[in-house]
C-alpha cells in the first residue's frame, strides 16, 4: 500500500459509506438526468435537514466552482468581495471569482490572525474607498475552518455577520472543511451557518470522504435567482447528477460525515502533541481542526522529505525554519502519525 501522507486531505480516497451509496445509485439503472432523480432529491433534503433550513441546494463538481459561482451570484462585475489575505479564493483559485463574476474583485483585509477575519478588519476593508473609481464592496467570504486550521466560534461568526449586514454586505462561507469545524466545536451545523447569519455556503465533502462534488447552499433563497443558468453556463451542471449526489446520501443520512471529521481532528491532535514537544518545533497556530501548522527546522524538513513524507510549506522561511502544513484525513491512521513523528525526531537528531 502507498504510504499515507500529510500533503492534503484531498489525497484520501472515498469513504466506505460514500462508495456504497455510489454503487447503489449506479446499480439502480436508468434515472432522470440533470438532478431530476431520487438520489439528488435525497441529498438535497439531507442537507436541508442538516442545516434546519429550507435552503436552495445545488451540486457542482469542485470547491473552486462552488466559491466562484456563489460569489458571482452575490456581486455585480464592478463590485468586490472582502476576504483574508490567506483565503483560498485569493491564493488558490486562479482568479475564478473575477472570471465568473465578470470582473468582481477581491479586497483582502490587512489583519487576519490565524487567517480569521475580524469585524474591525472587515469594516476597514469594506469602507477603505467608496468613490466611483474603486470596486464597491458587496460581499464577504469567510473560510471555516480557515486556511491555517483555525475555527471561528459561534460568537465570532455572529459578530462578523452582524457587521457585514450593517454594511450592506452579503456573507459567503467557504466550508470546504466545515465538517471539521462542526466536529471541533461540538455544535449543530445550523448554529455555524444559517442561524449565524451566513447567506450562502460552499459546503465541501470531497475532503471528508466524497469522491467529488460540492454543494452550494443558499440560506437566502432570493440570492439563488438564476443560479441554475449560471451553473450550466460554467459547465457545472452534471448530466448524471445522481452519481455526484449519491455519496452525500451515504455520508449524511447516517452521520458518517461527522464521524470522519472527528477522526481527522483527533489524528491532527495526536500529531500536534507528538511533534510539538520536539526541540526546535513550535506550532504556528494552536491545532483546532484537522491540520497541524508547525515551524520545523530546514534540515529536518529536507531530511524527512527524503524519507518519502509529503507536506506543504505555507509561509516564508524564518530563522532557518519553514512553516509546514500537515493535513489529516478521514482515513489517517494513528500508525501513520506515529511513524511521521518518529521519523521527524530521528531527522532532527
Amino acid at each position: 500500500m502507498t504510504q499515507q501522507n500529510f500533503a492534503s486531505d484531498n489525497w484520501a480516497g472515498i469513504a466506505p459509506e460514500a462508495l456504497t451509496a455510489l454503487l447503489q445509485a449506479n446499480a439502480a439503472g436508468h434515472a432522470p438526468a440533470y438532478g431530476n432523480d431520487p438520489w439528488t432529491q435525497r441529498a438535497c433534503d439531507a442537507i436541508r435537514a442538516l442545516f434546519d433550513h429550507d435552503a436552495d441546494v445545488y451540486f457542482v463538481f469542485t470547491g473552486g466552482a462552488a466559491n466562484a459561482l456563489a460569489l458571482a451570484a452575490l456581486c455585480r462585475p464592478y463590485e468586490a468581495v472582502v476576504c483574508t489575505p490567506q483565503a483560498h479564493i485569493a491564493l488558490d483559485e486562479a482568479n475564478a471569482v473575477g472570471f465568473f463574476g465578470g470582473g468582481t474583485a477581491l479586497l483582502p483585509a490587512t489583519d487576519a490572525p490565524g487567517a480569521k477575519l475580524t469585524p474591525a478588519a472587515l469594516e476597514a476593508a469594506a469602507t477603505r474607498r467608496r468613490d466611483v473609481h474603486a470596486s464597491r464592496a458587496r460581499a464577504v467570504s469567510l473560510t471555516q475552518s480557515t486556511e491555517l486550521g483555525c475555527v471561528y466560534t459561534v460568537d465570532e461568526l455572529q459578530a462578523l455577520t452582524t457587521t457585514a449586514h450593517a454594511l450592506g454586505l452579503k456573507v459567503h462561507m467557504d466550508g470546504a472543511r466545515l465538517a471539521n469545524a462542526v466536529a471541533a466545536l461540538g455544535v449543530a451545523p445550523a448554529t455555524l451557518t444559517g442561524q449565524a447569519g451566513i447567506d450562502v455556503l460552499s459546503f465541501g465533502m470531497t475532503k471528508n470522504g466524497a469522491p467529488a462534488g460540492e454543494a452550494v447552499v443558499f440560506f437566502d433563497r432570493a440570492l439563488a435567482e438564476g443560479f441554475e443558468w449560471r451553473a450550466k453556463q460554467a459547465g457545472q451542471l452534471a448530466s448524471k447528477m445522481r452519481l455526484l449526489a449519491a455519496p452525500w446520501v451515504g455520508l449524511l443520512e447516517g452521520d458518517a460525515w461527522l464521524v470522519h471529521a472527528r477522526h481527522a481532528n483527533a489524528m491532527a491532535a495526536r500529531l500536534a502533541a507528538a511533534i510539538g514537544r520536539l526541540p526546535g518545533v513550535s506550532l504556528v497556530v494552536p491545532q483546532e481542526a484537522n491540520g497541524v501548522f508547525a515551524w520545523l527546522p530546514r534540515r529536518a524538513i529536507d531530511a524527512v522529505r527524503e524519507r518519502g513524507w509529503s507536506f506543504h510549506e505555507v509561509l516564508p522561511e524564518r530563522d532557518g525554519r519553514g512553516a509546514c502544513r500537515l493535513m489529516c484525513a478521514w482515513d489517517t491512521e494513528a500508525a501513520t502519525v506515529d511513524a511521521f513523528a518518529a521519523d521527524l525526531a530521528s531527522c532532527m537528531g
